[in-house]
């Protein structure tokens, strides 16, 4: 769907580097004086999607609080994260921008940006609020300095000057995936009474771990309860727009980290006090079906404030008098998970999920350590190794399609993939475009594989480079799209782009012969002139294909070599590699080993792991 002038300038707001980050000053709303002004309170749960929230459908779910905060206020059935994961999450949140623009889409990476850039609470400080974070911040992102009036477990609104309006933050980690990771032997939720989702099979192990999660949200909505009442006590309800919303999709496995709404959908709910209803969108206990994204956030909180919108936000405002007209998609992503690489586009509207995997090639399911400490997670792969699971349930285990379509009104699931479909072509084409569009519209540098963005990190930001007219985003996108279809037919176009004269559409088209696995044979040439590239991920994607069409002596040595690159990321991209190519990469043993101790504890954890299922 291609976006109308006025939406373009609303989405995205950015012409140039230099004048998209130039500072804003404040000026507040001639309507809106500063005694006016509301205070706000942001309530963030961790870890769960609208499926354990009783106001959201589900009667077996335990939420009495959020249930009455729902009836006082406005709840929003399609409210998304923009990565189904916290930290990447948390990065939208601050900024009002999206990280795959910032280039901070991988977890727990820290690549500059733009100095000019400010934090959202900043904006709000410099027009007199008192701003507190209690306290987590997993921003992904360096932080510039005075972001926080307080900062801490301690931080708190009861602080501020008398009659100063305040913006508090305060982060429930009750439900946080790492309550799953030691089971409990008593449990409010009964799992003989647990619905499973179709792609769950049903096993002692997952109905407990769903028992017990269910018991964690219960808990998170009596902190709730305890927060609602301490603004009640100290006289502030009535002065106060209350948030509510859990900062990214559930726990258990193919939630948290993936790109379905048990990932993405998220609960959210704004209650509008008496006082400030005329901010409302509509009456209390009404529920709209707008979609908003985390994007959207920062926008609508300096809008409800009667703060200028900062050009270098991406989000729409959508409460407050700079209210965009309402998106037609919601966007989201997936880039590296802890010590797992992937890339996932997607977008949503109010009844489709389209899914772009650029990474069809590696399965859903690539070990990730820290999910693996979740019983249901053994006990499913169990399951699936001894041939019990169902289609539906063995997807999960295995490669991707380049492109999946879900209709969530008849399929809330998420298993039944419409892309090859020829009723829903229609679909297909129109969610396609709006993902396309969103890429471009915003520079996406998630296509620069990771250890190239340490690299060019060296010279400059990412969102700098890739927005600078020379960057070539267009031919690395049409690149990666033919590499990742899996279709034999461009491989005499990916032979031509392995002698670009860029290194990332290089990397590409050598992801592209990897993806057609033994058909690339024809391009084993050209893939061993490319282990000489000067890029390191060129040459680990060219050694990877050499190993699957058989060239092993020759590819193998170079991922060994890659292993012990000065780059973590270098090392961990080869670490990925050898993992993926099972009982080929023994050789590789030794090499695995000494890197259980590298300083990168992703690298570690891989490395870590491949080992393990060689002594088994």
């Amino acid at each position: 769907m291609a976006l109308k002038p006025s939406t373009r300038r609303d989405f995205l707001r950015t012409v140039s580097v230099g004048a998209s980050l130039a500072t804003t000053p404040i000026i507040i709303s001639a309507n809106q004086s500063k005694s006016s002004r509301p205070n706000i309170l942001w309530i963030t749960s961790e870890d769960n999607n609208t499926t354990l929230v009783g106001c959201y459908g589900n009667p077996f779910a335990t939420t009495p609080t959020l249930d009455r905060l729902a009836s006082e206020g406005i709840l929003y059935q399609n409210a998304f994260c923009t990565a189904p994961v916290c930290a990447p999450t948390r990065c939208t949140i601050i900024s009002g921008m999206y990280p795959t623009s910032l280039g901070t889409e991988h977890m727990r990476s820290t690549y500059p940006i733009p100095k000019s850039m400010r934090f959202f609470p900043q904006y709000l400080r410099d027009a007199g609020y008192y701003c507190t974070n209690n306290a987590k911040k997993d921003y992904n992102m360096p932080e510039p300095d005075g972001v926080w009036d307080e900062s801490s477990k301690n931080a708190t609104y009861r602080n501020r000057r008398p009659g100063q309006p305040f913006f508090a933050v305060f982060n429930i980690e009750i439900s946080h995936e790492s309550s799953l990771h030691k089971s409990v032997s008593e449990l409010r939720h009964d799992p003989a009474k647990v619905k499973l989702p179709a792609y769950h099979p049903d096993t002692a192990e997952i109905r407990h771990d769903w028992a017990q999660y269910y018991d964690r949200v219960e808990d998170m909505d009596r902190r709730v309860a305890e927060l609602l009442a301490g603004l009640e006590k100290e006289g502030l309800a009535e002065d106060t727009i209350v948030f509510y919303y859990a900062d990214n999709g559930g726990i258990l496995p193919r939630s948290k980290r993936f790109c379905y709404d048990s990932g993405l959908h998220v609960p959210m709910i704004v209650r509008f006090p008496k006082k400030y209803q005329h901010l409302a969108p509509a009456k209390p206990g009404t529920q709209t079906d707008r979609l908003v994204t985390f994007v959207d956030l920062a926008p609508t909180v300096l809008s409800l404030a009667g703060i200028p919108i900062p050009q270098p936000m991406q989000g729409l405002a959508f409460l407050g008098s700079q209210q965009a007209r309402s998106r037609e998609v919601a966007c989201s992503f997936r880039g590296r998970m802890d010590e797992r690489y992937d890339m996932v586009r997607t977008v949503r509207d109010k009844r489709y999920r389209y899914i772009r995997n650029y990474n069809p090639h590696r399965i859903y399911a690539q070990h990730v350590e820290y999910l693996w400490l979740m019983p249901a997670t053994r006990s499913w792969e169990t399951l699936y190794r001894e041939g019990k699971c169902n289609p539906a349930q063995r997807a999960f285990w295995e490669a991707k399609s380049p492109e999946e379509l879900y209709d969530l009104a008849r399929d809330p699931d998420e298993v039944h993939n419409l892309a090859g479909d020829p009723a829903h072509q229609q679909t297909l084409r129109r969610m396609r475009k709006s993902c396309l569009d969103w890429m471009m519209e915003v520079r996406d540098a998630g296509f620069i594989p990771e250890g190239e963005m340490v690299e060019y990190s060296k010279h400059g930001t990412l969102f700098e480079i890739v927005h600078d007219k020379q960057f070539p985003l267009q031919r690395i996108v049409d690149t990666a799209d033919i590499a990742t279809r899996r279709n034999p037919d461009h491989m005499s176009r990916l032979l031509e782009r392995l002698d670009d004269g860029h290194p990332v559409v290089r990397y590409w088209a050598a992801t592209g012969c990897l993806v057609l696995g033994e058909q690339a044979k024809t391009a084993a040439a050209k893939l061993r002139e490319r282990l000489k590239d000067t890029s390191a991920d060129v040459r680990i994607a060219a050694a990877e294909a050499l190993c699957i069409v058989g060239e092993t002596e020759i590819g193998l040595p170079v991922l060994i070599e890659s292993l012990r690159h000065e780059n973590g990321k270098i090392a961990l991209h080869a670490a990925n590699a050898l993992e993926c190519l099972g009982e080929k990469a023994r050789p590789a043993l030794p090499a695995l080993e000494q890197v259980q101790k590298h300083p990168d504890d992703y690298v570690q954890r891989a490395a870590r792991y491949t080992v393990s299922r060689f002594s088994k």
